[in-house]
């Protein structure tokens, strides 16, 4: 599902690839960075942070271009010799994939473009070979490999448009629900591909019609495995990049009933490293798998009563090796809590790297070398985030390295040789801040850029963050921002911000958190307390119990969860007007919103549910099926969950909103909830935007259309003020 939760996650989001992003040299003293300003790349030295341009703009000007390209993303060849660019960049569903490549060689002064004969912009995921002799590519479906000494391009996969087979990348829901977008990996010796094989002719589509680019409509077919669907087949093939010949892996299992969504070399060019899903995506296998033989090995099996969660992943990809190949990193919830592991390369043995009761958030740095193995956490407060260090030996405490005075979120960039680091660092009060440090001292590299290592609310602070307990006895997160002119014997409304499901909180203390891009305006100047609460379900550092809680229960043990929280902030709050309660969300947040309204129609009273999904039963497989099951075998449970169910409930004030040509939560979810709310005479205000995504982004006009629409309907039906 895509993921609409606001400002906050989308800052966050930011921040996170930021950190990702940066291009650290192999030695780890300095970094590559690309200066938009002036068009040219640099490479900046530690500790120091001297600059040194590496290629001039003049050397990233076209041919007959009298300005340097825009570059969109860059890398290296492992030797530093050659620079890959990318730019004139196509949004491919989510994100922009698909483009123009070029190489520029630095010790040549040469720049080309690679695969000039290929369509304009067509051109997806990019990468040198090991020995930076050649760059493969996709474009349309298809893998080619480009000679960089002989200009040379090979074709090493064929498929048209009438086989439907997608090579090197992926359909639209392994894209949306695995992050799985660049399908393929140059073996270590240069020699072989390994990529995976989508047969989109076992995917039923789906059809968007567009009424407003022609007379007659354009249909767009989609490949979408609703859920209850059988999965995307696949297979995975290994090229040989000097014949173009393809041996295929034995995998066992039916290709029509598990899912395939990481794959690696492991740690050689001769054997993958495989993870499978079962259908329910309850069991995960991982597979060493020969690619002289094709046959694959089981090593290492793992169970889960609700899903196996994907997310938490290692610091430079699916898997990290260690000891020469001999083990690799791995993080499972298998005790409770997400921690890593060392694995044996045959699976038989392991160690526990993070023994206690917390969850890792994400792999920063492993040093190897020094025996350390760094991650953020945060075991005492589920909304922020720290950096932590502990031994790899797995009997050693966590250390903490964030300073104690910055209270908030934090996020890193460590180098390779973890001597150096990009700090990043917000809370709700105080706007994002950087420096680099050094570690694991984490001091600043330049005294006058450091981060004031206490740094306290300011006296004007306008939102709190706060903790209810339900009558269920569970404990929820909150935040509240109150009426700038807050006046505690007076009654205001109250909006809340909802989301809700498995796939990202709300509830973060972080710079942006509370900002509402809907509202034109400002809620608190005009009167409204505007609210958030993060419930069981939500992925928050709480441990497996609390995150899989939701387990064939989203639709109801979630908005059970919002309803008494709200219920409970009602008794200890006085000043909360109950009589004017408004929720809105968007996407999951937008089900959320039509569930509250239904269900808890003494409590809600106004809600504006944006690209909602109302009936379960119409959204793709792998997201449904991971934290619903099989319609198959519990139908009963998508149906209680699904707001369509209670769509006859309806007492309050609603707003729907869909864009007609949204690919993720199809606008049939709209019709279906308008049929049923016709059919039992409740009366309700919708808008459908025309061919617009589930973003709502495109066309001029949308976005402060958008915003309109929804002040004034909170206006109306929920005025502001005290009283």
């Amino acid at each position: 599902m895509q993921k609409i939760f606001g400002i906050c996650l989308f800052w966050s989001l930011a921040v996170v690839l930021v950190a990702q992003n940066i291009r650290w040299t192999p030695e780890g003293d300095s970094y590559w960075e690309y200066e938009e300003e002036r068009g040219q790349i640099v490479k900046v030295t530690l500790p120091e942070r001297k600059r040194e341009v590496v290629v001039t703009s003049q050397q990233l000007t076209q041919p007959g271009a009298l300005a340097p390209m825009s570059i969109r993303d860059f890398s290296f060849s492992e030797d530093g010799t050659k620079v890959l660019l990318y730019t004139n960049a196509k949004r491919v569903w989510r994100y922009d994939t698909r483009g123009d490549y070029w190489v520029f060689d630095i010790k040549k002064g040469e720049l080309r473009q690679l695969g000039k004969d290929r369509p304009s912009s067509s051109l997806m995921f990019a990468k040198f070979s090991p020995d930076g002799q050649k760059v493969a590519y996709v474009s349309e479906r298809n893998i080619y490999v480009e000679d960089l000494n002989t200009g040379k391009v090979t074709q090493l996969t064929q498929s048209d448009a009438r086989s439907k087979l997608i090579n090197g990348t992926f359909d639209w829901v392994y894209e949306e629900e695995f992050d799985c977008r660049d399908g393929f990996r140059w073996s270590p010796d240069s020699r072989k591909i390994a990529y995976w094989q989508i047969d989109a002719n076992r995917v039923r589509e789906f059809y968007l019609i567009n009424n407003i680019d022609s007379v007659y409509s354009i249909i767009i077919p989609i490949e979408y495995p609703k859920v209850g669907e059988p999965p995307s087949p696949y297979r995975i093939g290994v090229v040989d990049v000097a014949t173009a010949q393809t041996r295929w892996m034995d995998i066992p299992g039916d290709p029509t009933n598990t899912y395939l969504p990481r794959m690696e070399w492991a740690a050689n060019s001769s054997e993958l490293l495989l993870q499978q899903l079962n259908r329910k995506q309850n069991t995960s296998q991982l597979l060493l798998c020969s690619v002289v033989t094709g046959k694959a090995q089981v090593i290492y099996t793992e169970t889960d009563e609700a899903w196996i969660d994907l997310k938490a992943s290692g610091e430079k990809g699916y898997w990290d090796w260690l000891e020469g190949g001999r083990s690799f990193l791995w993080i499972s919830e298998k005790d409770g809590w997400r921690h890593a592991y060392r694995v044996s390369r045959d699976g038989k043995s392991e160690t526990l790297l993070t023994p206690g009761n917390y969850d890792i958030l994400r792999i920063t740095r492993i040093d190897e070398k020094g025996g350390y193995l760094y991650f953020t956490a945060s075991p005492y407060n589920a909304t922020q985030e720290y950096l932590y260090r502990i031994r790899m030996d797995g009997k050693s405490q966590p250390e903490r390295l964030s300073p104690s005075g910055q209270v908030g979120t934090h996020h890193y960039a460590i180098s390779p040789n973890a001597r150096y680091a990009l700090h990043i660092f917000s809370n709700h009060y105080t706007p994002r801040m950087e420096e680099w440090i050094t570690l694991p001292e984490h001091k600043p590299l330049d005294p006058k850029e450091a981060i004031p290592l206490e740094i306290h609310p300011p006296s004007d602070k306008k939102m709190d963050f706060f903790q209810v307990t339900t009558e269920d006895s569970v404990v929820l997160d909150g935040w509240m921002i109150k009426p700038a002119d807050f006046d505690s014997t007076k009654r205001y409304p109250i909006v809340f911000y909802v989301y809700t499901e498995p796939a990202g909180t709300t509830v973060r203390d972080q710079f942006g958190v509370g900002r509402n891009r809907l509202y034109l305006g400002d809620m608190s100047k005009d009167g409204y307390i505007y609210a958030s609460l993060d419930g069981r379900g939500t992925p928050a550092p709480k441990g497996r119990a609390w995150r899989k809680a939701i387990y064939r229960k989203i639709g109801i043990l979630n908005i059970r969860d919002q309803a008494m929280g709200a219920k409970a902030m009602f008794r200890r709050w006085p000043w909360i007007d109950t009589s004017r309660v408004a929720v809105h969300g968007w996407s999951g947040g937008g089900a959320a919103t039509l569930n509250l309204l239904f269900q808890y129609p003494d409590i809600y009273h106004t809600g504006i549910a944006i690209a909602a999904i109302t009936n379960q039963l119409t959204y793709d497989n792998i997201y449904q099926e991971r934290y619903m099951g099989l319609p198959q075998e519990n139908r009963e449970d998508f149906i209680a969950g699904s707001p369509v169910t209670y769509a006859k409930n309806l007492r309050g004030n609603l707003l729907y909103i869909h864009g007609t040509a949204d690919d993720n939560v199809h606008y049939q979810n709209a019709e279906i909830l308008i049929n049923e709310l016709i059919k039992h005479n409740k009366q309700f205000q919708f808008m459908a935007y025309p061919n617009r995504s589930h973003s709502l982004s495109e066309g001029e006009g949308t976005s402060r259309h958008l915003a309109t629409l929804f002040t004034n309907f909170l206006r109306t039906h929920c005025p502001p003020g005290g009283r």
